[in-house]
């Protein structure tokens, strides 16, 4: 039983992290109930629920009509904005970490089938860049913007109109940096097969698929309009997978639940101690930008946004911090973490060479945006 717990955690290296966090920050301020209600038990609600439901789509492969259509794509330039574009708008809806968990292991398989697996490498990383970038347009795209919408009281619109200009920007980034990949050869050309690529709806899954479709929809529903039901909510939609799908219950991933919990016990605390929060409340108000990506670099953008709320002054550049540190390393987001987890299964022994890879492509997209949005968000 010990060394199974002892592999968990060399696995997970977050959820070591935040685990480690949450233990210490315990020593720095003594527990209490204080403790226990500032910890933001709703963003954990509502984050149970949006995995649940999602660990549902992938199980009734709800995406299988889209990705049919690859098989009628010819060019791999096109393959590849097919791919990006597609990680780039199914993760303001699915969350980044769930796109790539989607288009991932499909990008590879497609890659492989038509003989042009070279491509791979930069092809996954400019997904890793259009699950970032793409997310960040609604407050329910990643984790830190969840969190963060719900703690700030800004409304559905105006969140979407903050992230707006880079969500634009980065979409017509996305298609130059795709052309300079495939400047010598436009028109390289690239044959799939159809029934490779994608698993075909079972008729009798049909009911599974309207319930997760349903489900999501009242989820979503429950984050916009800030609910105070949500507790309710969560309790029904938990009953009705029980009655109905209780294996999903089983397939939620509940280490990222665990490490945000631990990150949150982390926050209260340092918050709660005097000495940390005056030296944060001094050096973070309007630093905001520069202090979120820097500090997502050692602990990653999910823990760094719950650790920063407390002492932001200017919500705008936190939230482009944040969904900018992602670019900087592989560390930065939890996504690239999941990217790399996803190739490795697949290229065992070949992390030097996405991690070289990743960093040529994705630091230079950083250096492109990153003065721009920090002028903006003064």
């Amino acid at each position: 039983m010990l060394k199974k717990i002892a592999a968990i955690f060399k696995k997970e290296v977050m959820l070591s992290v935040s685990l480690l966090a949450a233990i210490i920050s315990l020593f720095i301020t003594k527990p209490s109930l204080e403790l226990l209600r500032t910890i933001d038990w709703k963003t954990l609600a509502t984050l149970f629920m949006l995995l649940t439901v999602l660990e549902g789509f992938k199980k009734e492969n709800i995406f299988s009509p889209l990705l049919k259509k690859t098989s009628l794509i010819t060019s791999i330039k096109n393959l590849t904005c097919f791919f990006v574009y597609s990680v780039f708008f199914s993760s303001m809806f699915v969350t980044n970490d769930v796109s790539l968990i989607i288009f991932v292991p499909l990008t590879i398989v497609s890659f492989r089938a038509g003989n042009k697996e070279k491509y791979i490498l930069p092809v996954l990383t400019l997904e890793n860049i259009a699950a970032i970038r793409g997310s960040l347009l609604t407050p329910f795209g990643s984790p830190q913007n969840l969190f963060i919408f719900t703690q700030s009281g800004l409304s559905p619109v105006s969140f979407m109109l903050k992230m707006l200009p880079l969500w634009v920007a980065s979409g017509f980034l996305l298609y130059i940096f795709i052309t300079l990949l495939f400047l010598k050869d436009q028109r390289e050309q690239i044959s799939l097969n159809q029934e490779e690529l994608c698993t075909p709806w079972l008729k009798e899954n049909k009911k599974y698929r309207i319930l997760y479709i349903l489900l999501f929809i009242i989820v979503i529903t429950t984050v916009v309009s800030r609910t105070k039901l949500w507790p309710f909510v969560c309790i029904a939609l938990f009953v009705s997978l029980l009655i109905f799908d209780r294996k999903i219950l089983i397939r939620t991933d509940y280490v990222l639940l665990l490490t945000f919990l631990c990150f949150f016990i982390f926050s209260s605390s340092i918050c709660h101690n005097q000495t940390i929060s005056d030296f944060l409340e001094k050096t973070v108000s309007n630093h905001e930008y520069w202090w979120s990506i820097a500090l997502s670099q050692l602990i990653s953008n999910v823990p760094a946004s719950i650790v920063l709320w407390p002492f932001t002054k200017n919500i705008t550049a936190l939230l482009y911090g944040l969904d900018s540190a992602g670019l900087c390393s592989i560390i930065g987001s939890l996504a690239s973490v999941i990217n790399l987890r996803l190739y490795s299964k697949e290229y065992p022994g070949n992390t030097k060479q996405f991690l070289k890879v990743f960093e040529l492509i994705s630091l230079a997209f950083f250096l492109i945006v990153c003065i721009p949005q920090w002028l903006i968000c003064k």
